[in-house]
């Protein structure tokens, strides 16, 4: 991997982060890195393929790939934070980094952000910065790219499961343990992992082995992190009926309800 590219296409990403922490200043929320979150890794996809001297069809499928992923899941997360109040998980961010947090936030949160991101994107950015001529796709494209979609499909899924059990008034405070969510806690999380692995897959042939950092970073980040624990971590006590979800469903890989 050509590195001097590598630390544009980081510069790139942190330029981001930096004009959304300004606009998080601007308008009192962080919850918007949420949306920019898969931006970070668009963004750093086309500066590279921009910039790459002969673009193959794999190479541009592998661009579609994560721009496809990317665009939905800002969206998404955009159209659900609209109008919404500042997320709860970074409120109490927000209180226990307080005072200065506005300054604070743009190392703690967006610049983090901006280097975990920049992290997980390694395999892509190996793909266009190395030396090999790509071919058109083969058999492990072809399994990578199965499943990518079917993690793609799979988080898509249940985020409209999800938005519109909250859209229900009568769902309020209740648990959501129908659909995708009955066999799992977190469908979109393991949808979220199963991307990053058909990625990894996708750019196995032409990349080093250690860029399986990026599907065990974000799989970990998912985990045990900013996912499943966070979310957790107090939501037993706003929602008592929470528990006995947790005692019958698997956290993250989808499994048979525990009687």
């Amino acid at each position: 991997m050509d590195m001097s590219v590598f630390i544009d296409a980081f510069v790139v990403i942190i330029i981001l982060a930096i004009l959304t922490w300004l606009l998080s200043v601007v308008i009192k929320d962080v919850s918007i890195v949420d949306s920019a979150w898969s931006l970070m890794f668009l963004s750093a996809t086309l500066y590279v393929y921009f910039n790459d001297d002969f673009i193959s069809t794999y190479e541009t499928i592998l661009l579609g790939l994560i721009f496809v992923w990317a665009a939905r899941l800002a969206i998404y997360l955009t159209w659900r934070n609209w109008g919404e109040d500042e997320d709860k998980r970074y409120q109490d961010i927000r209180e226990k980094y307080s005072p200065n947090f506005a300054f604070k936030s743009l190392f703690i949160i967006f610049v983090f952000q901006a280097v975990l991101a920049a992290i997980i994107v390694i395999p892509v950015i190996a793909v266009f910065t190395g030396k090999t001529l790509k071919p058109d796709v083969g058999v492990l494209q072809y399994i990578g790219g199965a499943i990518f979609l079917l993690g793609f499909v799979y988080e898509s899924v249940a985020d409209m499961q999800l938005s519109s059990f909250k859209a229900n008034p009568d769902n309020k405070n209740k648990v959501m343990n129908a659909g995708l969510w009955k066999h799992t806690r977190h469908p979109n999380y393991f949808g979220e992992s199963l991307v990053w692995w058909g990625i990894y897959l996708f750019t196995l042939e032409y990349t080093p082995w250690w860029v399986v950092i990026s599907p065990l970073l974000i799989t970990w980040l998912l985990l045990k992190f900013s996912g499943v624990v966070m979310l957790e971590e107090t939501i037993t006590k706003r929602r008592p009926d929470y528990q006995a979800y947790i005692d019958k469903t698997n956290a993250f890989i989808p499994g048979l309800v525990k009687e």
